[in-house]
């Protein structure tokens, strides 16, 4: 098993584990998007306590990725996502953060 396939096993058994339906195929290609900074601890992971971080995955993802127009609908998917997840939970793994928001705002497209 490569260690991509790794990654994408992973994040598949956080997903079950927490309760949370997904495509599998889905989930993989975000992964793939997210290229080599899932090999890196902390780029790896998102803070859901940390208000730069999470505009980050607003600016970056949401704003830049997604095409999605700035506004309040952005803050409260991202807080949504993070609820679902589970404030406690220390490791929110990005590729799970950045395929939830992909599905709540109906943009699987843009990973075919």
């Amino acid at each position: 098993m490569s260690k991509f396939d790794e990654k994408v096993a992973q994040y598949s058994k956080f997903m079950d584990d927490k309760g949370l339906k997904y495509n599998a195929d889905l989930l993989k290609a975000v992964t793939k998007g997210l290229g080599p900074s899932i090999y890196k601890k902390d780029a790896e992971t998102v803070s859901g306590s940390d208000a730069k971080e999470l505009l980050t995955v607003k600016n970056n993802f949401l704003i830049k990725k997604l095409g999605l127009a700035d506004g309040p609908k952005l803050d409260e998917a991202i807080n949504k996502v993070v609820e679902a997840i589970g404030k406690s939970e220390r490791n929110k793994y990005r590729a799970v953060v950045y395929y939830m928001l992909a599905v709540e705002f109906g943009k699987e497209s843009i990973y075919n």
